[in-house]
């Protein structure tokens, strides 16, 4: 009886104290959470950037400007795109200690539209450059659920097999990007190296050469690929053009 008394009362005692071991565990998540926003905002502020309802100011020195996207490396995370003109042409902000404002948008995560951008001039003063009042085009944004959903990967590549490519519209392939005098080559290897064909570029896009320019310490990207016409065969049997594509962008993967 005494034994079945002694396992009764460490049930009870256990009842009592599964509770208090939850809302202890719960407290300490939701203090570490606590922790992480606020470490996060913080690191915000730092690399100049803060946020209100979808408004997003940020401030540092342009590092990438072409056609209308903007790098900042203190605007972590994010790609400035500009809609409209800027005073001095865009380019000219690269090197520029600038600050503005933007609003970010949830179905283009990596996006900040800007709606305002300043310069600080030789005093320290901010002049402003830009100021939005059209509204914004994406055409050249390529999301990364669309990357992932749209763009087979194309593997195991000759001139002798244009089944690989043909019948297909979209395509990402990994390889190297060489420009010539008279022609843009997207240069294909295999797994060692060699050369086994290549892909003759009619066009790139703007953010596939914003992205590139980037990318500065690579050489090699994922190209994703509008499919086009095949070279015919005779050409490619000599040359291994296998075929032609316009880039629509160009990461790491």
């Amino acid at each position: 009886m005494a034994k079945y008394q002694k396992i009764f009362a460490n049930r009870t005692v256990l009842s009592k104290i599964w509770p208090i071991l939850g809302l202890s565990l719960l407290s300490f998540f939701m203090l570490l959470g606590s922790i992480s926003c606020h470490k996060a905002e913080e690191a915000g502020e730092e690399e100049g950037m803060s946020a209100q309802e979808g408004i997003i100011q940020f401030e540092g020195t342009v590092k990438i400007a072409y056609a209308k996207f903007v790098y900042i490396p203190e605007a972590r995370g994010f790609d400035i795109i500009v809609e409209g003109n800027i005073s001095g042409g865009i380019e000219e902000l690269v090197g520029k200690e600038v600050k503005g404002e933007g609003e970010f948008a949830p179905d283009k995560p990596s996006l900040l539209v800007a709606n305002s951008i300043d310069v600080k001039d030789a005093t320290g003063a901010y002049q402003n450059v830009f100021t939005r009042t059209e509204e914004v085009i994406f055409e050249d944004y390529l999301s990364m659920l669309a990357r992932d959903e749209l763009f087979p990967a194309l593997e195991n590549l000759a001139y002798n097999k244009n089944e690989g490519w043909e019948g297909k519209e979209k395509a990402k392939i990994f390889g190297k990007l060489e420009r010539g005098e008279d022609k843009t080559t997207l240069v294909i290897q295999n797994d060692k190296g060699s050369q086994v064909g290549t892909v003759i570029v009619d066009d790139i896009h703007d953010f596939a050469e914003y992205y590139m320019k980037k990318l500065t310490l690579f050489d090699k990207f994922w190209f994703y690929l509008d499919l086009k016409e095949t070279v015919d065969w005779r050409t490619r049997r000599r040359t291994r053009e296998l075929f032609h594509a316009d880039i629509l962008f160009a990461g790491l993967y």
